[in-house]
């Protein structure tokens, strides 16, 4: 897969600086080793990242050059999908978050999920009570793999503002999409505009300044080839803010997976990942969840009435 013909230079994609002199992380590709899974979720990490550039106004870490729309969008709706168990893990994580929001959100009209891959978390925005739920996402085997009765809700496809009506929205969620999208502050915008007063915005993101980071460095897996950008707490917060959110709350957040998802995490040679994983699988201890803190952080906005 040549990437080359689908990059290009850019700015900060959140604040707009145009300072490109902190190059953290030159980049790190093998082309050959792109494959139907580069840019799925859950894979097996692979170790390649754009080049990155820390941003000295707002502190993201950015892909300069980075990808444009047309392939991102080709490259999530043709991706394999084979991480349906750890979604659903992911979404009862998530889902402990939720109590939090509803309490402070004007009603429980529209819930939409953005990257809802197979759906999992539809069901708990189900069961919180909101009236109507919806899904929104671009990877065909991602779609395919939902529950019968979630497929309706899911409009397959890259999100377009234009498909929703202003301020029709009481809750967005947005989990671990944030990284992959080329214009985060875009996005967010159209996130505010599409909110009712009193509607909130529920990301999940990765942590560059998290432990995990600080001791694996580029072997820990949230430098991927599909990230554009990647935030810390600070620059998540300003992100929110800079797109008029307000009572902004960030935080870490745990998560719960089977131990042959942590086990495809840890930065072993791949050969014995893929030795180890299948027979784990096989037997109960492989399936045993564990609650650990890997970096993930939450974000939480919301759209006051004047």
């Amino acid at each position: 897969m040549a990437l080359s013909p689908y990059l290009r230079v850019r700015n900060c994609p959140v604040c707009g600086s145009a300072d490109t002199a902190d190059v953290v992380h030159p980049a790190r590709i093998d082309e050959r080793q792109l494959d139907g899974f580069a840019f799925a979720s859950r894979k097996l990490p692979v170790y390649m990242h754009l080049r990155l550039l820390k941003c000295p106004t707002c502190g993201v870490l950015y892909a300069s050059p980075g990808f444009v729309p047309e392939f991102l969008a080709y490259a999530y709706r043709d991706a394999f999908y084979d991480s349906g168990d750890e979604a659903r893990h992911a979404a009862r994580s998530y889902a402990g978050q939720l109590n939090s929001i509803l309490n402070g959100i004007g009603d429980r009209e529209v819930a939409l999920d953005v990257g809802t891959g197979n759906g999992a978390f539809l069901r708990y925005l189900r069961e919180a009570g909101f009236r109507r739920v919806i899904g929104v996402e671009p990877s065909h085997e991602a779609v395919a793999t939902a529950e019968e009765w979630m497929k309706p809700l899911i409009q397959e496809g890259m999100f377009r503002a234009g498909d929703f009506e202003p301020n029709s929205i009481s809750l967005v969620s947005c989990f671990q999409t944030i990284e992959h999208v080329e214009n985060p502050r875009t996005l967010c915008t159209d996130f505010y505009r599409l909110l009712r007063p009193n509607g909130a915005l529920f990301l999940i993101a990765h942590d560059y300044r998290s432990w995990v980071t600080r001791v694996f460095g580029e072997r820990s897996p949230i430098f991927d080839i599909e990230h554009q950008q990647l935030f810390s707490k600070d620059s998540l917060r300003y992100l929110l803010r800079a797109c008029d959110f307000q009572e902004v709350r960030i935080g870490s957040i745990w998560n719960s997976y089977p131990l042959t998802y942590w086990i495809k995490l840890l930065p072993i040679p791949t050969w014995l990942k893929q030795s180890v994983i299948p027979p784990a699988k096989r037997l109960l201890i492989g399936k045993v969840p564990l609650r650990l803190n890997i970096g993930n952080i939450y974000a939480i906005g919301f759209k006051r009435a004047a």
